[in-house]
């Protein structure tokens, strides 16, 4: 019979014939494997956002305290009657509010606020959209650059020069604008321009889209600078025209930069005060009062701060409300290529 056979180990530092693995690797195999000792309280991960958190904290700080805290105040202060001279005050509730509805000064300025806001989006987002377009489409680089140059040059105007600058273009004897009616023999149209109701908030928003328009432009300008340049050279192949390609490429694609266009030009038509101070100051009879103008006079000249308060806080749930509803409409419609 034969032996029977015994089976032998291996030595794992042997892989060959006069071949020896290195002693670390060798440990490594053959010791057995020791538990894991218990966790840190706090990860490398854990570290990390708090890290984060930490550098987020003089921001939060902040905007608590200049923004939020505010209008909190300013909350409170419109549920009171209010002198900021002798420091007098009542708490006198919902008064301000039924006092303000009641006002028919405040449905004028409401209604101002309103028709900048509409008259803003056609010309700084509908405008300044096909501008935009109209420019990028331009093979010529250079055209491209001195174009946007010139239309951003009156957004670096201040409001102040250019509200004084239309006051006197505006001047119905002497004014630049009555003279051209006058020359191009269109003398009959030729008005006081800011002293009539009906024509003085049309000048004033006329005035404001010519200041803006640039600005909104080159924004629009970047945006569609974004649009993948295979999108337009497809849709030229399939004999897609210009029209078409700006409404079925560019529109859809600068989606994201219109909805934001739209809530600074919303916010910006609700919180208009430069231009209206200072070629009306809210005249004539009251015909060109925006909601943050009769907010200084009712505060700084009249003295009812409660009663200003309570137009700052319609003037913030205004803004705010349209801010929100904007952002949920262009977060369900957003392009991503």
């Amino acid at each position: 019979m034969s032996a029977p056979q015994t089976t032998q180990r291996s030595d794992p530092s042997r892989s060959g014939a006069g071949f020896r693995l290195p002693p670390t690797v060798t440990e490594a195999i053959t010791s057995p494997r020791r538990p894991r000792g218990p966790r840190t309280p706090l990860s490398r991960g854990a570290l990390t956002r708090f890290a984060g958190y930490a550098w987020l904290l003089p921001a939060l700080v902040v905007l608590a305290v200049f923004v939020y805290l505010p209008l909190v105040q300013n909350i409170a202060f419109s549920t009171q009657e209010w002198d900021i001279y002798s420091g007098a005050s009542d708490f006198v509730g919902l008064e301000n509010y039924e006092k303000l509805f009641g006002d028919p000064i405040f449905w004028t300025a409401l209604g101002n606020n309103a028709l900048y806001s509409a008259l803003s989006i056609v010309f700084q987002v509908g405008g300044a959209l096909v501008l935009a377009a109209m420019i990028e489409s331009l093979r010529s680089i250079r055209w491209r650059k001195i174009l946007r140059a010139i239309y951003f040059v009156p957004s670096a105007i201040s409001l102040t020069v250019a509200g004084l600058l239309f006051y006197f273009i505006y001047e119905p004897n002497l004014g630049m604008l009555n003279e051209l009616l006058g020359t191009i023999g269109l003398g009959f149209l030729a008005q006081p321009w800011l002293g009539q109701e009906s024509t003085a908030m049309v000048s004033i928003i006329a005035m404001s889209q010519w200041q803006g328009f640039g600005y909104s432009t080159l924004l629009f300008a970047v945006a569609i600078q974004r649009i993948p340049a295979e999108l337009y050279e497809a849709a030229s192949l399939d004999g897609i025209g210009p029209i078409r390609r700006f409404l079925h490429v560019t529109v859809p694609l600068v989606r994201e930069m219109t909805g934001l266009m739209v809530i600074v030009t919303i916010s910006g038509a609700f919180q208009v005060f430069n231009e209206v101070m200072v070629m009306t100051s809210g005249g004539p009879n009251n015909s060109t009062q925006v909601l943050a103008t009769w907010l200084y006079r009712s505060g700084f000249v009249r003295n009812d701060f409660g009663y200003a308060a309570a137009i700052a806080t319609v003037i913030f749930v205004v803004t705010l409300l349209i801010a929100l509803a904007q952002l949920w409409y262009t977060r369900r419609r957003r392009v991503e290529f």
